[in-house]
């Protein structure tokens, strides 16, 4: 067993470095909780005033579970991975209705919820009960494989690397351990840099003996990202603009958009083509240009042009006309706020 003293410098460190952060002034399972979610895949420094107006907007759990998840997709707006806040949704009012809006002070519960696995649950387990749960992210992955000097990050050596988390939280104050892992991974030992003079790790650590900490673990080649062509619609009728509603079990689902749909390359449109989609009733105007956006998976090219209706029958589901100024009533997805600014420089 690894020497559990190795979480007193640790713990030492932490007092008088950690991060002063907002979620970190409170106690309240479902703050933690919320932040938790909001950090997965996204930088601290974005997610602080999401998390501030969030709180203002939502402060309880039960506040959460009584909204639609219209309202809260567009507090969410811009902030992306927008199944997180679905899953939030859905796993409030899981809690209102099963648990009478108590957070379940258990880890194999928190684990059923949407949304909420293994890394997420025991980060709110040590940090909001004070229970000792390891939190193993990417960047916990990253400073303990360092410690423990691994190269490659087999099943074996991750085995490895949870073994030793969970060890290092075997004290009075487990979530400040996990937390202070969390500012080191983000700080000290990032992918790019190691500060080794300054980590508390550096005695026991076995990349820092190597004079060559950058190089453990070995960094995954990622594939290049596929392009996904589309084209896209400014279509109006008397001023208003069409948009239309996500299926809820798509990608980005429950969003707002501009009507639009996969191409496998970026031909010319015609007519034809715009029969076959919105039927007879919608004539081309002109293109008003290209916007390109990439997301966690894929890139997209996209071609927008400009349609005009003679009615407002058009053949596609979930349509809504709304006026200009209406746009700011409606969760949008960031490729789309980027179609709309490219409608509004060209004066549409």
């Amino acid at each position: 067993m690894y020497n559990t003293n190795n979480s007193k410098p640790i713990i030492d460190w932490y007092n008088s470095n950690k991060r002063d952060l907002p979620w970190r002034n409170t106690k309240d399972p479902y703050k933690i909780w919320l932040s938790e979610i909001m950090l997965q895949q996204t930088q601290v420094k974005t997610v602080i005033p999401y998390y501030n107006r969030w709180i203002a907007q939502y402060p309880t759990l039960i506040s959460v579970a009584n909204s639609n998840i219209d309202q809260l997709l567009k507090s969410w707006e811009g902030l992306g991975y927008y199944k997180r806040c679905r899953n939030f949704h859905k796993a409030c009012k899981i809690i209102y209705k099963s648990y009478n809006g108590i957070i379940p002070k258990d880890y194999h519960s928190l684990m059923k919820l949407p949304g909420l696995g293994d890394y997420s649950s025991s980060a709110i387990m040590s940090i909001a009960f004070n229970e000792r749960y390891p939190a193993v992210d990417g960047n916990l992955n990253r400073v303990i494989s360092r410690v423990l000097g691994i190269k490659n990050l087999t099943n074996h050596n991750k085995k490895r690397v949870k073994k030793f988390a969970g060890d290092i939280v075997q004290c009075t104050r487990p979530g400040d351990v996990n937390q202070a892992l969390m500012d080191i991974g983000s700080l000290l030992c990032t992918p790019t840099k190691a500060e080794c003079t300054k980590c508390p790790n550096q005695k026991i650590c076995k990349a820092s003996k190597s004079n060559n900490p950058l190089s453990y673990p070995n960094k995954i080649k990622k594939k290049p990202k596929p392009t996904v062509f589309m084209m896209a619609f400014c279509l109006m009728y008397n001023g208003k603009f069409a948009i239309q509603k996500r299926n809820k079990k798509n990608f980005l689902g429950y969003l707002w958009e501009f009507p639009s749909f996969e191409s496998k390359s970026l031909d010319r449109l015609n007519e034809n083509i715009i029969y076959s989609y919105f039927g007879r009733g919608v004539k081309l105007q002109k293109k008003i240009g290209t916007v390109k956006h990439t997301y966690s998976h894929f890139k997209t090219v996209v071609d927008l042009y400009l349609c005009s209706a003679n009615h407002k029958k058009i053949n596609i589901n979930k349509i809504k006309w709304i006026e200009n100024k209406e746009f700011s009533k409606y969760a949008f997805s960031k490729l789309n706020h980027k179609l709309l600014s490219l409608i509004k420089s060209k004066d549409v």
